[in-house]
C-alpha cells in the first residue's frame, strides 16, 4: 500500500533505527516489482542497485559542513572547540569524524545505556572504527568504548550536561528536553546543531 504514496516526485523514505540497507533493500524490490519503475524513491540502497556510496557518512558529514558555514557566517571556525555528540550510530559516526577532520575535539559518544566522556578525544581511525563495531553488535550499549580506551562512562545520562562549545544531538528525536537545555545554557555553550530528526 505504501507505494502508491511514494515516489522521486512526492516523498522519498529513508532508513532511520532499526531501518538499515536490508530493510530499505525489501522496500525497493517491492517497489519496483509493483510500480515497474527503477527510480531512486528510497535513500540507503545497496551499491548493486542504485545505492550512494557515501551514504553512510551523509547525513553526518553534511551537518558539519553546515555548522562549518554557520560558524563562518559569525566569524567563527571549528578550530579548538569542545563538540558534544550524542548517539554512536551512522549519523554520529559521520559527525564524529567530520568535526575532528575541520578541527574540534570531541568529547562524547552517547547510547542508551549512558554517555562516554573521552578527554583525549575521539579522533583517531581507531576509534572511529570501534564506533562501527559497537553499532554492528546490535548491542545499543557504548560502555565497552569506555573500557577499550580508558575514557569516562557516566551510567543513564545524556551528554548535555558537559561543558563543552558546540552539542549536535545526533541519537533519536526528543532527545534535548528543558532540563538539557538549561543545562547547555548554563555551561555557556554557543551553538547547539539539531542532526538526528526532531532532536
Amino acid at each position: 500500500e505504501l507505494q502508491k504514496y511514494i515516489g522521486p516526485d512526492t516523498d522519498v523514505p529513508a532508513g532511520d533505527i532499526g531501518v538499515g540497507a536490508r530493510e530499505i533493500g525489501f522496500l525497493y524490490g517491492q517497489y519496483k516489482r509493483l510500480r515497474d519503475e527503477n527510480t531512486g524513491v528510497l535513500t540507503g540502497k545497496g551499491l548493486n542497485f542504485g545505492g550512494s556510496l557515501v551514504r553512510p557518512e551523509a547525513t553526518g558529514f553534511g551537518t558539519m559542513y553546515f555548522a562549518n558555514e554557520m560558524l563562518k557566517a559569525h566569524g567563527d571556525s571549528f578550530e579548538g572547540k569542545r563538540v558534544a555528540i550524542s548517539g554512536f550510530g551512522n549519523v554520529a559516526w559521520g559527525a564524529v569524524m567530520k568535526a575532528s577532520q575541520l578541527g574540534a575535539k570531541v568529547v562524547t559518544i552517547s547510547g542508551p545505556d549512558g554517555y562516554i566522556l573521552d578527554e583525549d578525544g575521539i579522533n583517531t581511525p581507531e576509534k572511529w572504527a570501534y564506533m562501527l563495531q559497537l553499532r554492528a553488535s546490535n548491542n545499543d550499549v557504548v560502555r565497552p568504548y569506555a573500557e577499550k580506551f580508558g575514557a569516562k562512562f557516566i551510567p543513564g545520562k545524556k551528554p548535555w550536561e558537559v561543558k563543552v562549545d558546540m552539542a549536535f544531538p545526533c541519537a533519536i528525536q526528543n532527545e534535548l528536553n528543558l532540563d538539557d537545555a538549561k543545562a547547555l545554557v548554563n555551561n555557556c555553550v554557543k551553538y547547539v546543531v539539531e542532526t538526528s530528526n526532531m532532536g
